[in-house]
């Protein structure tokens, strides 16, 4: 599992950090100090898991919980604190659990056995989700919206698939339709990539059609008509090495 440290006390991270390592399944791939930072850090690193302080500058731990669920769709948030006031807070703004300071290392294998737990569900329900969108032929693919419908939509008249955070799914942006199509909850981005070779996801958030990519300014994607209106999508740091290797593929 893919982890990351908030806080804003130095001795805490190292602390942490130092009794995660004894975990061969974690591999801490960033800490940050401030709000900002670590805010950063999940959209480059998309973790598996945060270990996130409350009392911090700029922005508290519980404020930062909401931001980093709008960022990451697949990110568990354990909350590290000295101070048990914040723990009903930290629940009702959907923490996976939460850690005492100094972290007791029994408390921690809980939390750690219930984080591989979270994760081999989260798998076994991406593998058994693998009709929730079928290819048809060569020009159309079969979307499933719910248990029992769907919708047939050309390859040619996909501009580009968008992670909705309110609806926890991911929705398809098509040409000649005002509103998305929203799909079933349990389709992943790497089943979305898998579909079309023209699919490059270039943001934890976004994964375009490359065929309809004019070019990009500014670290944004400007795109051929009719989807040249959109102006949003943002080529993220962790993603950009990627999605040209990708693209010079193809």
């Amino acid at each position: 599992m893919k982890a990351i440290i908030i806080d804003d006390d130095a001795r805490a991270i190292s602390a942490l950090t130092e009794r995660l390592n004894a975990y061969d399944k974690i591999n801490i791939v960033g800490t940050a100090r401030k709000a900002s930072e670590g805010l950063q850090l999940v959209n480059d690193t998309n973790p598996d898991v945060v270990f996130l302080d409350v009392e911090m500058p700029e922005m508290s731990g519980i404020e930062l919980l909401d931001e980093i669920y709008k960022s990451s769709s697949d990110c568990d948030v354990v909350m590290c604190t000295a101070f048990d006031s914040y723990m009903l807070r930290s629940f009702r703004n959907n923490a996976f659990d939460f850690l005492l300071k100094p972290v007791d290392p029994k408390e921690l294998d809980v939390v750690m056995k219930r984080l591989e737990q979270s994760r081999k569900k989260k798998q076994k329900q991406s593998a058994g989700s693998g009709d929730n969108v079928k290819r048809q032929d060569e020009d159309n693919f079969l979307f499933y919206t719910n248990a029992i419908d769907f919708r047939l939509v050309k390859i040619k008249d996909i501009g580009l698939f968008q992670y909705n955070h309110s609806m926890r799914s991911w929705e398809v942006i098509v040409a000649g339709r005002k509103e998305p199509i929203k799909l079933k909850r349990s389709i992943t981005n790497d089943q979305i990539l898998e579909l079309d070779k023209n699919f490059g996801q270039i943001n934890q958030k976004y994964i375009i059609n490359v065929n309809y990519l004019l070019e990009v300014k500014d670290n944004y994607c400007k795109f051929y008509p009719p989807f040249n209106d959109i102006d949003y999508v943002k080529v993220g740091r962790f993603f950009r090495k990627r999605f040209i290797e990708r693209f010079n593929r193809l």
